[in-house]
């Protein structure tokens, strides 16, 4: 037996008789992390066909990517670098949480961009479609969110909370209970009468395709809560109840809001980093209290701030763990005296910069805005493709590993999430209808993006040396030697 085979027999199993976690609660976890009111005005323009948008991905894509990487979860510890390694070795391991790690780079210009259209409405909502505004506050916003991140985030962590309600649970509600309001008030609906409502979008193409695969990164993130797979009583039964509940709250989450906001904007108005506001607008105008979308917009630029905050140091902490088992040069190992890991996430910033610019200098901020969002799904896919091969090979592999959860048909799972993902990474090179930047130069430039920032886990394995992995007993490779200053820094297994 190998020294490999040893380590994951002695994987955690589940708990079976005294675990705290609900199937209600573990709902609502996945639920929370998945939500976000950042992608709605995509959808707005479909009317009742965005229905349909959400629906499909969320049974192809977000069902088997959660019931999936609950087995790997309570059956190996260290997430998708670990899964990968155990199922095609360590190079596929890297290259999975590399692609985890950089497509949440890719995400926070996008992230970014919607949060610059929210402050352009508190002072000149005109300044939302400036490429120049945009990229400055993308620039301002990040580097300052670093350097808070920079001193640690303990202190800051319960603010991801609040930042949550603020800038997606009352935006949500408050879209769809004004919408209600607006109408009852004698408001004009830009929606379509439901007896005469189109249940499809219409078709126009392959293009027409390319609003399915936007919406994968609706749903991404799924494998981020699995990790708690172990601690729910009885898995087995109760995830699936879990799975099913969540997938409901998120669509009435995404669905209703999206109508809401095609109940204010008519459908060829709708802009795809406002139109939340848009919306809003629409509303309180008609209400006679047009000084609200200003809260509403500050409710969602401190959402937003919490969210980027609390995000920029948590992927990169995880490549922080896998590189010191040899896969980063020392430099980008060390951390300062707060355990953050300044060289990594200075790197990423220098990549967000890089990105920022395209705003300042493409005419179109929304064609910007949907290159950036496929780049994002484009790069998670290729990890999430790599993801459900893991599984399936491990399944055969290493049927006595023990697992808290066992995914039912598993080759059922398995194949239909891996050519949805591979569906839509090979359909998201096609530029939508929405975007004027055209189609040539949308391909050419997602296919040198991708390449350019997926290439970097294959030339960082191949040069690798020995010498990059850090023993056990030395935690941060520190220039300082203040013992302070040397806490023993936990490996990946």
């Amino acid at each position: 037996m190998s020294s490999t085979d040893k380590t994951t027999r002695s994987a955690t199993p589940a708990k079976t008789g005294n675990a705290a976690l609900s199937w209600t609660t573990m709902a609502i976890l996945i639920a929370t992390a998945v939500a976000s009111v950042r992608g709605l005005p995509a959808m707005a323009p479909y009317g009742w066909a965005s229905i349909f948008l959400y629906i499909l991905p969320a049974i192809v894509f977000m069902v088997p990517v959660a019931m999936v990487a609950a087995e790997l979860a309570s059956g190996w510890k260290g997430g998708v670098f670990v899964w990968a390694k155990e199922a095609f070795g360590d190079r596929v391991g890297f290259v999975a949480i590399w692609q985890q790690w950089i497509q949440n780079v890719v995400w926070y210009p996008a992230q970014l961009a919607f949060f610059a259209s929210a402050l352009a409405y508190v002072f000149n909502p005109a300044l939302a479609n400036n490429g120049l505004f945009t990229g400055v506050v993308i620039l301002v916003v990040y580097w300052f969110s670093t350097l808070i991140a920079f001193r640690g985030v303990k202190a800051f962590a319960g603010v991801s909370k609040w930042g949550f309600i603020a800038g997606t649970i009352v935006p949500s509600l408050g879209l769809v209970f004004f919408a209600i309001l607006f109408l009852t008030g004698g408001g004009q609906s830009q929606l379509a009468p439901i007896s005469e409502a189109q249940w499809l979008p219409t078709w126009t193409g392959i293009a027409s395709i390319v609003l399915i695969v936007s919406n994968f990164l609706s749903y991404a993130g799924m494998e981020m809560n699995a990790v708690h797979v172990n601690e729910m009583q009885n898995p087995a039964k109760n995830f699936p109840k879990a799975i099913v509940l969540a997938a409901i709250v998120i669509l009435i989450v995404f669905v209703f809001p999206t109508l809401a906001i095609s109940v204010g904007v008519p459908a060829d108005s709708v802009n795809l980093t406002q139109g939340v506001l848009q919306a809003f607008d629409v509303f309180f105008k008609q209400l006679g209290m047009p000084w609200a979308t200003t809260v509403m917009s500050l409710l969602i630029v401190f959402g937003i701030l919490a969210s980027v905050v609390t995000w920029i140091p948590g992927p990169s902490k995880g490549l922080l763990m896998v590189g010191r088992q040899g896969y980063l040069p020392p430099s980008l190992q060390k951390t300062n005296q707060y355990d953050m890991q300044v060289p990594i996430m200075v790197v990423q910033g220098i990549i967000v910069t890089v990105l920022a610019v395209l705003f300042a200098i493409v005419p179109s901020v929304q064609s910007v805005f949907w290159v950036f969002s496929a780049m994002a799904v484009q790069l998670y896919l290729i990890m999430y493709m790599i993801m459900f091969l893991a599984a399936m090979r491990l399944r055969r592999t290493h049927p006595d590993v023990q697992r808290g959860f066992r995914v039912p048909a598993m080759p059922l799972f398995g194949w239909v999430g891996f050519f949805a993902s591979l569906l839509a990474f090979l359909i998201g090179f096609v530029e939508p209808s929405s975007s004027t930047m055209g189609q040539p130069w949308y391909s050419l430039l997602l296919v040198a993006g991708i390449v350019v920032l997926g290439v970097w886990p294959f030339i960082l394995y191949a040069v690798r040396k020995p010498s990059w992995k850090v023993h056990p007993e030395v935690s941060h490779a520190h220039e300082d030697t203040d013992p302070d200053l040397t806490k023993t820094e936990p490996q990946v297994s």
